[in-house]
């Protein structure tokens, strides 16, 4: 019998693998449709199928799930906005390898805000990460060679490692499906929120072809990358620390390469093959020499796992 952390594993592995093989299906989408508005609309889809689903558990939710759920999803938003406003101007593989770098940020901001003791081998399997995902972003030639995509993917790596922090911070005191739901449906109100003002603004005017390239990007993520993945990885994060899923999610760059690789065509050299690497070994480093009881083994709250 697998115990829960190593369940909690094999859940995050396996939004990881998700996460990773949509970059390509949304950069596809994002010519006929514009950035927010797919937001939105990915995010309503997915937030009414998970009210559907979790009804029971939202029914019986009170103020400090409400203010929790919030708190994530305004992380969750802040993500996602980044992330797809940068991979308009940046290939698949790079937006991903630059958002891993949350991996790192996870156990910097957890030592420098919250004052959390984390081990050196933690430590060291983030800096291989790290430099891992050095070589698989900045080419030959240096940061100088970045385009304009990379910074503002940056952004999106700020907010999932306050995102991942979040969830840790609430996931054992709250509904598992009442924090699902409400960091998708804050994100899909934000975003919905954000049209006219953009609009306005003259930044992004709402624009979408009904494309089958779009329609299957909305259906693949608010289902598959949203719906099934997020609700794993609230779950999994009662089980395991905020440090230990962000090593485990550093894998997500190395699925969107592959899935580039398989569909997009594109082509990695031997740099990408050491960030690669690198990243594997950051990972390794961390999980067997850096395990520790990350969250206890209780019994699954109550209620819970099957809201």
């Amino acid at each position: 019998m697998l115990s829960k952390r190593a369940r909690a594993d094999l859940a995050i592995g396996f939004c990881t693998v998700i996460w990773g093989a949509t970059f390509v299906v949304i950069k596809d989408a994002l010519a006929d449709i514009s950035v927010f508005l797919y937001i939105a609309v990915r995010f309503s889809l997915a937030a009414t199928v998970m009210a559907c689903i979790f009804w029971s558990s939202l029914r019986r939710m009170n103020r400090g799930t409400l203010w929790a759920g919030v708190q994530i999803g305004f992380f969750m938003f802040g993500g996602y906005a980044f992330q797809i406003a940068g991979l308009r101007l940046t290939t698949p593989a790079k937006a991903a390898f630059i958002t891993g770098l949350s991996v790192v940020l996870v156990p910097i901001f957890l030592a420098v805000f919250g004052r959390r003791r984390i081990t050196a081998w933690i430590w060291s399997g983030a800096a291989a990460a790290l430099a891992g995902l050095y070589f698989l972003t900045v080419p030959s030639e240096g940061l100088g060679a970045l385009n304009r995509g990379d910074p503002i993917v940056f952004g999106c790596a700020v907010m999932f490692a306050l995102h991942i922090i979040f969830i840790g911070r609430y996931a054992g005191e709250h509904s598992v499906g009442s924090l699902a739901f409400l960091q998708v449906a804050t994100t899909a109100v934000l975003s919905a929120m954000l049209l006219p003002v953009l609009a306005a603004a003259g930044w992004e005017k709402p624009r979408m072809v009904m494309s089958d390239t779009v329609i299957f990007a909305i259906l693949t993520t608010s289902i598959g990358a949203t719906v099934i993945a997020f609700s794993f990885q609230t779950w999994a994060q009662q089980h395991t620390s905020p440090s230990h899923v962000a090593i485990l999610i550093s894998l997500e760059p190395v699925f969107a390469a592959l899935t580039s690789w398989l569909l997009a065509r594109e082509r990695f050299g031997m740099r990408t093959l050491a960030g690669a690497a690198l990243i594997f070994a950051g990972i390794l480093l961390a999980e067997l020499k850096g395990a520790a009881p990350a969250a206890p083994e209780s019994m699954e709250p109550a209620g819970r796992t099957a809201e």
